[in-house]
């Protein structure tokens, strides 16, 4: 019981003077990896403490992968790295270039006292079920891409509410979480607004949408923007071997068929930009150069890594929708 100190008029809650006593412990060599901590119990009994309060302290300590519990046996020591305050948990749909902008925002300014495990569900909700499932109770937060998978509120549920943060896609389902997201609809709407000077040129819109990873809301908002401005427009799964129509603006999710449409412009022999049109989504540098320039509508990914970073270190429990804008290059 020597590693552990409680005072009562200290000011300071008595679980974080458990969570203290064993940082300290630690750094001072009286326990070392390996070694297991006082029971529950006798915490309990030693400073007339209820079992919430220890559990409390050693919850905490177990998120942070300080100590781990064998059921049955008791807590013991994981790691001496005791400078690690919070141990995120960041679950990604797949990892892509505009992903890992996310990720690297996030790193540099979470600080160097977080850990972070990166994981990906790959659209795969049996995947993501298991990485949850798995994960739960071994973390102080919880951020997590769930995409449009279907009834991942149900598996999320069972983690701790207030330490969960919902990226990228939210939906009414998941309106109690914290979240940093992008509104589909809205930036697909208002993007093609502020471009509709150059629009009008155009014949038909067509947006590209397989569906299966694109957000409902692009299609949603695609859709009204058609209608309420008199565009010809058509909605198409797949570019597949296509023929490009003289007056044709494609809008387009996917960076595959983005490939598809200029190696069929080449063959056909259209210069895009006046013979034909796209707007592409998501913003990589490789779009500032390829066929003299890819006009995007896009979210701003690095800011939303560092507004990230901000509600995992304030404990934000906020739903903040991040900006996105049309980018037009020559393509448009």
């Amino acid at each position: 019981m020597n590693v552990i100190s409680i005072q009562n008029n200290l000011g300071l809650p008595k679980y974080k003077q458990i969570i203290l006593s064993i940082e300290k412990a630690i750094e001072e060599g009286k326990l070392v990896k390996g070694d297991r901590l006082p029971s529950v119990n006798k915490v309990c009994l030693a400073f007339s403490l209820s079992r919430d309060t220890v559990l409390l302290g050693y919850d905490e300590l177990k998120k942070r992968g300080i100590i781990y519990a064998i059921p049955g046996k008791g807590y013991y020591v994981k790691s001496v790295e005791t400078t690690i305050k919070q141990k995120v948990f960041l679950l990604f749909d797949e990892l892509n270039s505009f992903k890992e902008d996310i990720y690297n925002s996030f790193l540099q300014h979470i600080g160097k006292n977080v850990q972070v495990d990166i994981f990906f569900h790959h659209f795969n909700i049996q995947v993501f079920q298991k990485l949850i499932n798995d994960s739960n109770g071994n973390y102080t937060k919880y951020i997590i891409m769930p995409t449009n998978l279907n009834d991942v509120a149900n598996f999320i549920k069972n983690l701790p509410v207030g330490e969960v943060i919902i990226l990228d896609q939210t939906n009414p389902e998941l309106k109690l979480y914290p979240a940093i997201y992008q509104n589909h609809q809205k930036d697909i709407f208002e993007g093609l607004m502020k471009g509709k000077v150059k629009l009008i040129k155009y014949i038909k819109l067509i947006l590209i949408f397989p569906g299966f990873r694109e957000p409902l809301g692009m299609k949603i908002g695609f859709e009204a923007f058609c209608s309420e401005n008199d565009f010809e427009y058509e909605i198409i799964t797949e570019f597949a071997d296509r023929e490009i129509v003289f007056g044709d603006l494609f809008i387009i999710p996917n960076d595959r068929d983005l490939v598809h449409v200029i190696e069929k412009a080449r063959i056909q022999n259209l210069k895009l930009g006046t013979d034909f049109g796209i707007i592409s989504y998501n913003e990589t540098p490789l779009k500032k150069i390829v066929a003299n320039g890819i006009t995007t509508i896009s979210t701003h990914f690095e800011m939303m890594g560092k507004i990230l970073a901000d509600m995992v270190l304030k404990g934000s429990k906020e739903q903040i929708e991040n900006k996105s804008s049309l980018i037009i290059r020559n393509s448009l």
